[in-house]
């Protein structure tokens, strides 16, 4: 091992001295030179990524699945913080006729489901990955709820740790306050490829953990870091779409993934970092390849079902459903165009006819105002996020 990637400093924090660790300036020093096996789990996930972003062109509507898979990740990334809630229940939150006030989780899912997409609608306009969009992206998670009064879209002034009661007994304390701006300028140099070019899945892995290690907020640092994956991705086009989140892959190794992140502080452990940083790009390019390939051939399925029943109204309506996997009556006819806008007894009867035919369940039980899920797609969706 390399040794630490930082050094220790003193600093002062609900009247005690605690030692704060601030992280060197990335690229790592020495250079990090990978293995054969390191070399070809880079290959292989440079690969699955390729097969997953080719696949997305040939999708008929990408934005069918970037809204479901959008909210599958931040049911996923806010699990891994301790929410509680499924997808199933951030859906049926997002139809104004459902019943009951939002919880706690919802909300917090609800945030990141708007940052994440406050984030990607900025780089489709050219704005630059940087730290004013970091704190942009931040501002709108924290925009209420739980952590709002935690300086939302501010780098944090005090002083913050991880584990534990009080400094004195945390696993990690990050920088102190006064060395938070100065490690952030260094990470926006290395996400700018500043002193020397990265590779895009080397530079994600390498700027996620010194995020992480950052710590630069009081609140909402995991989810921003996670976040940071994807659009690092993106921004530098090795993504053409946002389908790929590695959530999923640090939810099921959470204890090896925080374990390695304080490795990589104190022991320089960043090969051992980027072998499971790729196994991770590996493993969840495949499942979302799967998954596309499954969602596409259940669509194609229930098509042909739906024209050989006659429903054309109904076929509308399994078109709404695959962007918006629950819905009601109501907002389905807010979501049709105004020139093929039917009648709601016609539209409600379209939903009838797709519970009769075994493709939409009622979700609600209730009388009225009542909300319809695409069940096997839902299925297929909800795969992994089953509260921890």
């Amino acid at each position: 091992m390399r040794g630490p990637t930082g050094n220790y400093t003193t600093t002062h924090c609900g009247g005690e001295v605690v030692r704060a660790f601030v992280p060197r300036p990335l690229p790592p020093a020495p250079a990090i030179i990978g293995d054969d096996r390191l070399q070809a789990l880079s290959q292989q996930a440079n690969l699955a990524i390729g097969r997953l972003d080719g696949l997305t062109a040939l999708l008929p509507d990408v934005t069918q699945f970037l809204y479901a898979y959008i909210r599958k990740e931040a049911v996923l990334s806010s699990q891994i913080e301790g929410t509680q809630s499924s997808l199933a229940e951030l859906l049926l939150f997002e139809n104004a006729d459902a019943p009951g006030a939002p919880s706690e989780d919802i909300i917090e899912i609800s945030n990141y489901v708007a940052a994440l997409e406050h984030g990607l609608s900025r780089l489709r306009e050219g704005f630059p990955l940087s730290l004013r969009l970091i704190r942009e992206i931040h501002g709108v998670l924290l925009q209420k709820g739980r952590g709002s009064e935690k300086q939302a879209g501010e780098f944090r002034t005090s002083q913050n740790w991880i584990g534990g009661t009080r400094p004195g007994t945390a696993r990690y304390v990050p920088p102190p306050p006064d060395r938070v701006i100065e490690c952030l300028g260094a990470l926006e140099k290395f996400l700018h490829d500043e002193p020397s070019p990265t590779p895009p899945l080397v530079k994600a892995a390498l700027a996620h953990v010194q995020f992480e290690t950052i710590h630069p907020f009081l609140d909402g640092n995991g989810r921003i870091g996670r976040l940071l994956i994807t659009s690092l991705l993106c921004h530098d086009q090795v993504l053409s779409q946002p389908l790929l989140y590695l959530s999923l892959h640090l939810k099921q190794q959470r204890d090896v993934y925080y374990g390695l992140l304080q490795r990589v502080r104190t022991e320089g452990a960043w090969e051992e970092w980027l072998a499971f940083f790729f196994n991770g790009i590996i493993s969840t390019a495949e499942q979302s390849t799967a998954a596309v390939n499954r969602v596409l051939r259940l669509f194609q399925e229930n098509r042909q079902r739906i024209t050989a029943s006659g429903g054309s109204t109904a076929l509308l309506v399994h078109e709404l459903l695959q962007q918006h996997p629950m819905l009601s009556v109501n907002r389905a006819l807010k979501l049709l165009p105004d020139e093929s806008r039917p009648k709601f007894a016609t539209v409600n009867t379209a939903f009838k006819r797709l519970i009769e035919m075994g493709i939409v369940e009622e979700k609600t039980g209730a009388a009225r105002n009542r909300i319809f899920a695409y069940k096997d797609y839902l299925s297929i969706l909800s795969e992994g996020t089953e509260p921890i």
